[in-house]
């Protein structure tokens, strides 16, 4: 049976800003150990979110490299996003509505639930209706 792993925000903010780099050091070290033995290892939608904000605010990196450096992060072999393709797709999107409202709707379109919203632009995407 493949072991499943969820890391948290600190995991995934090590991965994407490489510091302090002992410490990003053993995090790839012990991931890649448990990639190699066959586990697979998620980042949640929240936890990509947390990302999100974490690497701007405290790392001052600007919102369209925190994107890019999740993109490849969770395509780095080493963690994936939980809910899949549509993490990517949500983290390469530049345009429409922002990152939390496309983890927003992508959550509760998973549960089978219609996203009732009052901004427009996020009732701009599949299964979210303004109310």
């Amino acid at each position: 049976m493949t072991r499943r792993y969820a890391i948290d925000t600190s995991v995934l903010v090590r991965l994407i800003t490489g510091t302090p780099p002992d410490s990003y050091a053993r995090c790839v070290e012990r991931l890649s150990a448990l990639v190699v033995s066959g586990a697979e290892i998620f980042a949640s939608n929240q936890v990509v979110g947390e990302a999100f904000v974490a690497v701007q605010h405290h790392y001052g990196v600007a919102a369209a490299d925190a994107r890019s450096e999740l993109s490849k992060a969770l395509r780095s072999g080493l963690v994936a996003p939980l809910n899949g393709r549509a993490v990517i797709v949500a983290l390469e999107a530049s345009s429409g509505p922002g990152l939390f409202d496309r983890l927003i709707a992508d959550d509760y379109t998973r549960r089978g639930l219609e996203v009732l919203t009052l901004d427009r632009r996020m009732a701009s995407l599949p299964g979210v209706r303004q109310l």
